[in-house]
C-alpha cells in the first residue's frame, strides 16, 4: 500500500514490533528513522541485517535500507509521525513499570512542532496515553495539548498491535486495528495515518478504551490457557491422556479449549493480565486467579519431570525447547526457561538442551554444566526426554526413532508415544 513519500516517520524502540512496523512503513514509500537506545541494533539496522529472528524481516530490512527508506539512529529527529515501541515491563511487585514509555515521551518532546502526530503501541495500562500527553505538556508549553481545553497542537493516540510471533509482517498489515485517541480529532489523525498500510479495518474509540482492548485480549487467552492448564494436571492425576480429552471436546460447536504446556510465557500474555490487576486488584478475581494458575504450572512441570528423572539416575535428559512458542527465537518470560532452568541446576551435566532458534544458551544456564546439543545428539545421547516447545522440528521425529525413550511431554507432541509403567523397567516410560 502507497504511504506519502514526503512523510517522515520516527519510531521509537526497534524490537519484536518496532523493527517489523518500521520496515513496512519503509517499504511504502515513508522517510523512516529507527531509534533505538542501543549502538549494536542502529549498526546492524543500518548495515542492513536485524538483530531479531521474524521470518521475511531481514529480506524486508535489507531492501529498505539499501533504497534509503529506513534507517536508524541514536537520537530522535524532527519528525511528522512518531511511533512509540518500547517495553512496559512488570516490577517484581507485579506494577506496570511504564518509565521506558515516559523516557520516549520526554525524548520525543523537544523535536515536536504543530500538526504532528504520535503514537503509543506499546501495551500499557490504562492512562498513559494520558500520562504520555502529561509529560509532553510539561515539556512543552508552547503547544496545546489535546484533551485539555480547545483544540490540541499535535495529534496523541494510542494503537496497539495485535501480532504472532513468526506472522508479524502479515498481521500488521492485516489484522485489524483499535486506534484510540486522546480526542475524536487525534483518532481520527491516526486512523488516516495507519489507512495507508494497514488492510484490515482500522476502528476508532477512545485511548482509555483502546488500552484495555489490549489487556482485554491477552487476558481472555491468558484464563483460557489457565483453564487448560489446570484440565492438564486434573487429568494426569485421574490417569486420563489430556490430550485426546481436549480434541474430543473441541468437536463440540460451542467448544475451543485451548492447549496446555509447562506454564505461559513471552512479553504480552504473560504480563499484560497483571495491569488489569493492578488497576483493580479487589474486582480482578479470575484473571488474577489465571495467572496464579499458569504461574504454578511451572512449578508443577518441574516436580513430575524430576520425579521421572529420578527413576533413571543413569539416564542424560534431553529438554526439547527454551522459547516461549513454537518455532520462534523468542525467550522472554519463557516457562521452557524457567522449568530447563531449574532442571539444569538440579542435574548439571545430565542436562542437554536442544533449541532449534538459539546459538547460545541463556544466562539462566550460566554455571548449570548444561549443554546446548542438536536433535540428533539428543536422541542418541538421552534416554529421558522432557518435551517444553512443540517446534516443528521435534513434530518430525518418528515413533520408532524414539520408541525407547522416557518422555514426560508437556506439549503433547509425542502424544502417540506409547505408554508403559514403572513396573515395565528397564524398558522406558511415556508419560
Amino acid at each position: 500500500m502507497p504511504v506519502d513519500s514526503k512523510q517522515k516517520v520516527s519510531v521509537i524502540g526497534l524490537g519484536y514490533i518496532g523493527l517489523p512496523t518500521a520496515a513496512l512503513i519503509a517499504r511504502g514509500g515513508a522517510q523512516v528513522v529507527g531509534v533505538d537506545v542501543s549502538a549494536h541494533v542502529v549498526e546492524t539496522v543500518n548495515s542492513g541485517r536485524v538483530h531479531i529472528e521474524e521470518v521475511d524481516l531481514d529480506g524486508l530490512v535489507q531492501g529498505v535500507v539499501a533504497r534509503g527508506n529506513l534507517r536508524a539512529s541514536l537520537a530522535v529527529e524532527e519528525s511528522d509521525v512518531f511511533i512509540i515501541a518500547v517495553p512496559t515491563p512488570v516490577a517484581e511487585d507485579r506494577a506496570p513499570d511504564i518509565s521506558y514509555v515516559l523516557k520516549a515521551a520526554r525524548t520525543v518532546a523537544p523535536v515536536l512542532k504543530a500538526g504532528d502526530t504520535v503514537i503509543l503501541e506499546s501495551t500499557s495500562p490504562v492512562g498513559t496515553t494520558e500520562a504520555m500527553r502529561d509529560v509532553i505538556g510539561a515539556m512543552r508549553p508552547d503547544l496545546r495539548m489535546p484533551g485539555t481545553g480547545g483544540q490540541g497542537d499535535i495529534a496523541i493516540a494510542y494503537c496497539p498491535e495485535r501480532v504472532l510471533p513468526g506472522r508479524i509482517l502479515v498481521e500488521l498489515i492485516d489484522n485489524d486495528r483499535c486506534i484510540g485517541g486522546i480526542t475524536p480529532r487525534c483518532a481520527r489523525k491516526a486512523l488516516g495515518f495507519y489507512r495507508q498500510f494497514v488492510r484490515g479495518a482500522c476502528i476508532t474509540t477512545t485511548a482509555r478504551a483502546a488500552e484495555m482492548v489490549k489487556l482485554v485480549e491477552n487476558s481472555f487467552r491468558d484464563v483460557n490457557i489457565a483453564f487448560a492448564n489446570e484440565l492438564s494436571v486434573i487429568a494426569e492425576n485421574m490417569d486420563i491422556d489430556v490430550w485426546e480429552v481436549i480434541r474430543l471436546a473441541n468437536r463440540h460447536p460451542r467448544v475451543n479449549i485451548l492447549s496446555p504446556g509447562p506454564g505461559v510465557g513471552g512479553h504480552c500474555i504473560a504480563v499484560d493480565p497483571w495491569f488489569i490487576v493492578h488497576g483493580d486488584p479487589q474486582n480482578a478475581r479470575i484473571i488474577r486467579t489465571a495467572r496464579e494458575v499458569n504461574d504454578s504450572k511451572t512449578d508443577h512441570v518441574v516436580a513430575k519431570a524430576s520425579d521421572l528423572i529420578d527413576e533413571f539416575p543413569q539416564e542424560d535428559i534431553a529438554c526439547l525447547g527454551l522459547a516461549f512458542k513454537a518455532n520462534i527465537d523468542d525467550f522472554r518470560e519463557s516457562p521452557a526457561v524457567k522449568v530447563a532452568a531449574r532442571l539444569a541446576r538440579r542435574y548439571g551435566r545430565r542436562v542437554k538442551l536442544v533449541e532449534p532458534y538459539a546459538h547460545d544458551l541463556p544466562m539462566e544456564f550460566a554455571g548449570t554444566g548444561a549443554e546446548l546439543v542438536d536433535l540428533d545428539t539428543a536422541l542418541e545421547q538421552c534416554g529421558v526426554f522432557v518435551i517444553l516447545v512443540d517446534h516443528d522440528m521435534f513434530k518430525s521425529v518418528p515413533v520408532d526413532e524414539r520408541a525407547d525413550k522416557v518422555v514426560y511431554d508437556t506439549r503433547g507432541v509425542w502424544s502417540d508415544q506409547p505408554r508403559r509403567t514403572a513396573s515395565h523397567a528397564p524398558e522406558r516410560i511415556a508419560v
